[in-house]
């Protein structure tokens, strides 16, 4: 019983062995092709065109040996990208999906007209799709974007802005599309914000130009 034992699982070890070798020299013959295919969506054709010809030009190799840290440094150097995605489609295609930035503002940064987005990053004038208020005055863009999400979670909308100015003591003042001006606080600013909007919204106060909220649990009205 047990020489039959050993003499079948010999056998097996045997078809394991000449089994394996016809794979291998198979496996030798197949030439994995390199990626052939890159595609994108999240952006426009003419947004993804210089995208797509800088990661063509990369070296990319095969499907599974491909180097996704050098794809990944050209993706985030694009300032049009907040987030993204990279699917491998097999046998030779990647997929990269792209959530784009949001344009929020404009800013003259030594002579130069940028837009800025919300992953806080400055782009070309050329993919303004909208009317944006301007920014006056020099803020470091994270500040900007801070104060930004002060506004979002207030009762305001940047739809409602025309212009923003920021001062050197990090102070803010808004000039409203109805030209109205507010002036916040650089210490209560969303305080100052909540109250600008109840004033605003008081058809007591409709001839009021300007609001001036830079202090505490006071506002001063100007006509």
């Amino acid at each position: 019983m047990h020489q039959q034992r050993g003499k079948i699982i010999l056998i097996y070890f045997f078809l394991f062995l000449i089994l394996g070798s016809i794979n291998n020299n198979s496996l030798n013959r197949i030439q994995i092709e390199k990626i052939k295919n890159v595609k994108i969506s999240g952006l426009n054709e003419k947004e993804k065109k210089n995208l797509l010809e800088n990661i063509l030009n990369l070296n990319l190799g095969n499907i599974f040996i491909f180097n996704g840290n050098e794809i990944s440094k050209i993706i985030n150097s694009n300032s049009l990208v907040e987030n993204y995605e990279i699917f491998k489609k097999y046998p030779h295609t990647l997929d990269i999906k792209i959530e784009k930035t949001n344009f929020l503002a404009k800013i003259n940064i030594n002579g130069k007209t940028s837009l800025v987005g919300t992953n806080g990053k400055l782009s070309d004038i050329k993919f303004l799709d909208k009317d944006l208020p301007f920014i006056f005055g020099k803020p470091e863009i994270s500040e900007f974007i801070k104060f930004i999400n002060i506004i979002e979670k207030s009762k305001f909308s940047l739809n409602e802005i025309k212009n923003l100015y920021f001062f050197p003591s990090k102070r803010w003042d808004l000039q409203l599309k109805n030209n109205k001006i507010l002036k916040l606080s650089k210490d209560h600013t969303s305080l100052s914000l909540d109250q600008a909007f109840e004033l605003l919204n008081d058809s007591n106060f409709n001839n009021v130009k300007i609001i001036d909220a830079r202090i505490k649990n006071q506002i001063i009205l100007n006509d």
